[in-house]
Order: C-alpha cells, then sequence, then structure tokens
C-alpha cells in the first residue's frame, strides 16, 4: 500500500475514534502539512465518506452521523497480534467453539470461531508476513494439549458477561459432575478463566450460597429482570481458587511446615491449599488441603524441601513412609 494511500485510511480511522479533530491535530498524528489533511478529506468525500467541515475556534474535521464503518482494517503487526491470540487462546482452551446458524456447538475443529477467523486473516496477510507466521507457529510449544477443555458456548459465555456488567440474574440450566441436571437463578459477580477452563461465581438467588459453576455445563443462560447489589471489595479470581481449595473431598489434610508462604505456595498454590501462620511455633505454617487422592502428595512434599509435620490422616504418614523408603531404595542401587 501506498504511502499516500495508508495515510488516507490512517486519516480516516483517526475521524471513527470520534469527535471533532482540528486540522493542526490531524497533520501532526499523521505526518503532513494541512494542506495536504485537506487533499486527503477530499479524497474521502470522493469516495463517499460523509466528511464534515466544523468551523470555529474548535473547528476541524468529523464524521458524519449515522456512518457505517467499512471492513475493519488491521496492519501487518495488528493482523499478526490478532492471529497469535487466536492460536494461543485455542490452544489453551480459552477460545470458545463456533455455532451453526441453529446454535448448535459446530461438530469440527475446522469449525470453531477462532480457526474460522484466523483463516479469514491468514487469506490476507502479505506473503512475507505469513512466512514469519509459519516459522513462529512451528517453533512454539505449548504445555495444554489442544481441544484439552470444552470451550463454553459463545451465547452463554456473553449473556453472563452482560448481567455481570448490569448485575442482573441469569435463569439457567446446569449439568453437574454427576450429570445431573438443574435449573438455577444465579447472581453472578464474574467470569474467570482458570487452567484452561471458565467459570462464573456468584450467589446462588434461592439458596443464598456462593457458588462457581463452570460454564461449559451451562445451557439456556437469559437475564431476567431486576438487578442486584454485589459485595464489596469482591474479588471473583479469588473466589474460584479459594473455592477449589476449600471444596468438599474425599481426605482433609492437616500439616504444618516451616517456611515463609512464598516457599509453601511455589508448590502448594492458592487452588490447592489454605495456609495460616501457626501461632505456637514461629516460622511455620498451618496448611488444609482437601483432596480426592493422596498418592500426589508425598512428592510434593518431598520438592519443598522444608521441614513438615502431618496432622492428619494417618494414610497420608504411611504414604509419605513408603515414599522415602522407595528414594532410600533408589539411592542405594545408585
Amino acid at each position: 500500500m501506498s504511502k499516500p494511500a495508508g495515510r488516507v485510511l490512517s486519516l480516516l480511522e483517526l475521524l471513527q475514534s470520534g469527535g471533532t479533530r482540528s486540522v493542526a491535530e490531524l497533520a501532526e498524528r499523521l505526518g503532513v502539512d494541512p494542506r495536504t489533511v485537506r487533499r486527503y478529506v477530499g479524497q474521502l468525500t470522493d469516495l463517499d465518506v460523509p466528511v464534515e467541515s466544523v468551523r470555529g475556534r474548535y473547528g476541524g474535521y468529523r464524521l458524519g452521523p449515522g456512518y457505517r464503518l467499512p471492513p475493519l482494517m488491521l496492519s501487518d503487526d495488528e493482523a499478526l497480534a490478532v492471529l497469535l491470540g487466536l492460536v494461543a487462546g485455542r490452544r489453551t482452551g480459552l477460545v470458545a467453539a463456533g455455532h451453526t446458524a441453529s446454535g448448535a456447538v459446530a461438530g469440527t475443529a475446522s469449525e470453531t470461531a477462532s480457526e474460522t477467523a484466523s483463516a479469514k486473516i491468514r487469506r490476507v496477510l502479505p506473503r512475507h508476513v505469513a512466512r514469519r507466521l509459519d516459522v513462529l507457529l512451528e517453533s512454539l510449544a505449548f504445555t495444554d494439549r489442544p481441544g484439552e477443555f470444552d470451550a463454553p458456548d459463545a451465547d452463554v459465555l456473553l449473556t453472563f458477561a452482560d448481567a455481570v456488567s448490569h448485575c442482573r440474574p441469569v435463569a439457567m440450566r446446569y449439568t453437574g459432575g454427576d450429570g445431573r441436571r438443574g435449573e438455577r437463578t444465579l447472581h453472578a459477580y464474574g467470569i474467570v478463566a482458570h487452567s484452561g477452563r471458565w467459570y462464573v461465581t456468584g450467589r446462588d438467588a434461592v439458596s443464598g450460597e456462593d457458588r462457581t459453576f463452570r460454564l461449559d455445563r451451562i445451557a439456556d443462560a437469559r437475564t431476567l429482570p431486576g438487578s442486584f447489589e454485589p459485595p464489596e471489595g469482591l474479588d471473583p479470581a479469588q473466589r474460584v481458587v479459594t473455592g477449589f481449595a476449600t471444596a468438599g473431598y474425599r481426605y482433609e489434610v492437616s500439616l504444618r511446615i516451616e517456611g515463609t508462604t512464598e516457599q509453601i505456595r511455589a508448590r502448594l498454590p492458592a487452588s490447592v491449599a489454605t495456609l495460616e501462620e501457626d501461632e505456637g511455633s514461629e516460622g511455620w505454617q498451618h496448611v488444609r488441603i482437601r483432596a480426592e487422592r493422596l498418592d500426589w502428595l508425598p512428592p510434593v512434599l518431598a520438592s519443598l524441601d522444608r521441614p513438615f509435620v502431618i496432622e492428619s490422616p494417618a494414610e497420608l504418614r504411611t504414604l509419605v513412609t513408603a515414599f522415602a523408603t522407595r528414594l532410600t531404595s533408589y539411592a542405594d542401587h545408585s
């Protein structure tokens, strides 16, 4: 694209941002003189773009009301940034699947909204930019496998986003992990992306309990009349990770670990464990964990490399002892 043509498009982009722009401001932003700005304005009006001239001390140019914006235009760097965002979002499970005209989730990966959007941008990239993108994608690695998580329905996601913004209750159908379905009304406080999944957290309007739901298990979400007041100082992300750490599980583990919060959190994040200072022993932390299984804990505790005491359950002491015995036998064979 020639520089004059590019500057005309840049002028249009500046006017699209709204308000009246003075000739001096436009000239400075485009790097041209005022006379050239007026010539660019003339080129836009020749293309039937309704640029209005505003006279007076605060005069300049603005777009006429009701003007329908042309198709989105991106620079090479902007197109590359959008593509990388789509690729990363899809690889980590944070991009929602596309939908057919009937509203059903598309059945194949090629039909996802992220991939069709990527393909459209990819087709119009200059060859040298496309080649650089291909080289980059070949060198990228992701720790999460593509398609590892179910993406939420786009309509559900947008419905809850609007409800959170306007503090409106939402009626929804939810399918639990055990396959049981039910209808609920939720006062949604926030939407949280965590470890490749999307969650909505809020208060159940019937029971009054704080709840967190996976968005990919929600169907038929619709906003209801009325509004509610969210709690002050609310942190939806913290509510979600704390909820994981305090949810009901088979085992309730109680530990005392000598170390700083940072040292312990390096292996036991907030989504796994709750920490509080042990008032009886300086430098020690009281750690509580709820888990369905215990076999993963011995190697984690060993990796902390900190003194610890197991208060409960007794099964964990047995597993730690067995783990230590295996490590000793490995060392003896070396």
